[in-house]
């Protein structure tokens, strides 16, 4: 049995909707960033089971396969007895099944007597609801906090209500399938009687409202909705299928998380950022993510397209960092917000978002051929390109900078956004206004993507923004460009100083493809040599540069998504056996991490036998870390495809380590479906469609 001091070691979370639930192994809510969280706040603080006055032992815990229902067996410690009737250890066996559906959640409790003679078990709850905000549970301190009323007891339980600064008021409901005995403030007892060999169930929900008693049949009905709801969301898109089923596992933990944080919006399918902290729309983790989904599905970067360019700022704020045709960074529902104690409810301020809600635009277009859509985009498109050269043309470089425009937003604003992530070679912090190496080419790729989206709409503008590219591209040539490392800096600050030092932000100038194939072949080898690879993936920060800490966030971990944008801009590049070294070195940690990569883990180098080092406090899920292995897989094969023309393009695939064929099925392809097979044949690799019944979708490999 597992202690139950180590079960608190493991978080495991469900989520629908704008709800999400973290737990720890014994699903109970005991821990200061576990609880049940609605719209960013925590609705529920406490939730324990007890047998009497002791928690049950833990047997195991798991989240299914397809992230609806998390279930816990336990088992009694030796129970006092109560009219002597208790049991001793081991004889009682609990089983705690629970799902979310309608931003709800439902639980089972299972108890089954394999004693041989009858037994009363005590089950007590403790409860409690705070209310707080998600950024007061990340440490956020507030002068002053609403009414906490006192809890109220009813027929089927708790009843919790607090009445904010902002003058709503929010409620929690606790309710159990029988009328509890309501022990102190906060606790409340069932006891459930059992014959030898008997079982027993106990129904219980928690919401923001209450919807009377729970039963049998409200619990199955709405588990098959969840169910139901979460089938829909894992069928969207095309299956990988391979001979490695290990393989194929991470595979469909990774669909399966990015299926659990998208939440289906009115404009179609999002995928939130991550759980616990950023279970909210980011502008930059969605479009990264639909940018890793899109050879697969699609549908998911049309979702994210319509929210963003729905909610593109319109008006000046520097509050919120806004300006007009900005895309959106961050949205947040929760007082502390609505109060703009925070500048989150609609923030806006993040660089790179709008050349890469662009960027993504553009790829979408040559991934489906789905013209109207992107017609009905032109005006944010136009709106956007707008901004971008704005800012440019306010910068004497010509190059898209940030300095945020209130003290209460974030200071950096690329996606390493933490305060000591940009820094010069001697450790001095950078000061703004800067300009990201990184964020140059994203620009690039807009700017270009503008100019080919020009031709069909706006042909006068078109030839300005193609020169505008070219223009960039010669100036992050010469302004970024070290001779001495063979490498990019960073970013070049407010006094036009260049941040000399080595990271991961150049690998993704090769994902656009701005450099010179000499430049890129002189990134990519040392983004592959031990200074950056670790075994497991690419650090953000070089071994031996300044502030290099593998311990830190944004200094010298490794976050997957940024291993996959380097793993494929090389693959573009033409840098064979990279994408397949890195896909590799992800899949090995992915089994370390049960199948479930995080958001971000250590920057320690792999040493034999030893297991990648965790992040404490990473998301996990995350979208962009359950993407990443999706578009590693890609740059993998090889495949790009022309929804356009119909057309699936293979570039010098290679099969991942130990695999010997691999099947992408239900591949949309303009209007057709179709089944793409790879199989190793000797030192390559044949590519063919299989299920093309109409012959109408062509492939073009070049090896």
């Amino acid at each position: 049995m597992e202690s139950a001091g180590a079960a608190l070691q493991t978080r495991y979370v469900l989520k629908d909707g704008d709800s999400f639930m973290v737990a720890n192994s014994l699903g109970d809510v005991v821990s200061p960033s576990e609880g049940f969280f609605i719209q960013d706040t925590r609705i529920v603080s406490a939730y324990q089971l007890l047998l009497g006055d002791e928690e049950p032992a833990l047997l195991s815990a798991a989240v299914t396969q397809d992230n609806v229902l998390f279930v816990a067996h336990m088992t009694n410690r030796a129970l006092s007895a109560i009219d002597e009737m208790g049991a001793p250890e081991g004889l009682i066996h609990l089983t705690r099944s629970r799902f979310l559906c309608k931003e709800r959640m439902f639980e089972r409790i299972s108890c089954v007597n394999y004693g041989d003679r009858p037994t009363r078990l005590p089950l007590r709850f403790r409860l409690a609801a705070d209310f707080v905000d998600m950024f007061e549970v990340r440490g956020s301190k507030r002068s002053a906090r609403g009414r906490l009323f006192e809890s109220e007891t009813g027929d089927w339980g708790y009843g919790f209500r607090y009445e904010g600064l902002d003058s709503v008021v929010r409620t929690s409901s606790v309710q159990f399938s029988r009328p509890p005995r309501f022990l102190e403030p906060g606790l409340l007892e069932l006891i459930v009687s059992l014959g030898p060999g008997a079982s027993d169930e106990l129904y219980i929900e928690i919401g923001a409202v209450p919807e009377g008693q729970p039963t049998r049949e409200r619990y199955r009905n709405e588990a098959s909705t969840a169910r139901r709801r979460m089938r829909r969301r894992q069928r969207r898109g095309a299956r990988v299928a391979s001979g490695g089923p290990l393989f194929d596992q991470w595979m469909r933990r990774s669909r399966s998380d990015l299926a659990l944080l998208t939440s289906e919006l009115e404009t179609g399918p999002y995928p939130y950022a991550g759980i616990p902290w950023f279970s909210t729309p980011f502008g930059r983790d969605a479009v990264i993510t639909a940018l890793q989904t899109l050879w697969l599905d699609p549908a998911l970067a049309k979702g994210v397209l319509s929210f963003l360019a729905k909610h593109q700022a319109q008006e000046e704020s520097p509050f919120l960092d806004a300006a007009p045709g900005k895309i959106l960074h961050e949205t947040r529902k929760g007082e502390m917000s609505a109060l703009k104690e925070l500048p989150y409810g609609l923030y806006y301020g993040g660089v790179d978002t709008t050349p890469l809600f662009i960027a993504l635009a553009g790829a979408y277009l040559r991934r489906t051929g789905d013209v109207a859509t992107v017609q009905s985009l032109w005006p944010a498109l136009s709106a956007a390109v707008q901004w971008i050269e704005r800012v440019c043309d306010s910068d004497p470089n010509g190059f898209l900078v940030y300095a945020r425009a209130s003290d209460r937003g974030l200071a950096n604003q690329g996606w390493k956004d933490s305060g000591d992530s940009v820094f010069h070679a001697d450790g001095r912090l950078a000061q703004g206004p800067i300009a990201l190496v990184e964020v140059q080419g994203y620009v690039y790729a807009a700017l270009r993507t503008m100019a080919e989206l020009g031709e069909r709409w706006d042909p006068s503008a078109a030839a300005r923004w193609s020169s505008r590219a070219d223009k960039l591209r010669t100036a992050v040539e010469s302004q970024f460009w070290m001779e001495g490392s063979g490498y990019y800096g960073m970013a070049i600050d407010g006094a036009g100083e260049l941040c000399a030092v080595r990271t991961s932000n150049a690998g993704h100038l090769l994902f656009v493809d701005l450099p010179s194939p000499e430049r890129a072949a002189s990134v990519a080898q040392q983004l592959m040599s031990p200074a950056f690879y670790t075994g497991w993936g690419i650090r953000t920060v070089a071994r031996g540069e300044s502030r290099f800490n593998p311990i830190s966030y944004h200094n010298g971990s490794v976050w997957p998504h940024d291993s996959a944008l380097c793993a494929f801009g090389m693959a573009r590049q033409g840098v064979r056996g990279a994408a397949t070294r890195l896909l590799r070195g992800a899949f090995e940690a992915a089994v370390h991490f049960d199948m479930r990569v995080p958001e971000l883990f250590c920057g320690f180098a792999r040493t034999q036998g030893a297991p990648p080092v965790a992040y404490p406090v990473a998301c996990l899920p995350q979208a962009w870390a359950a993407g990443s292995g999706l578009m590693l897989l890609q740059a993998c094969l090889g495949v790009e495809i022309d929804g356009g023309t119909q057309t699936i393009h293979v570039h010098r695939p290679e099969l991942p380590p130990g695999i010997q064929d691999a099947v992408i099925t239900g591949l949309m392809v303009g209007e057709h479906r179709v089944d793409l097979v790879f199989r190793a044949i000797g030192d390559r690799v044949a590519v063919f469609i299989d299920s093309d019944d109409n012959g109408q979708v062509s492939l073009q490999v070049r090896n």
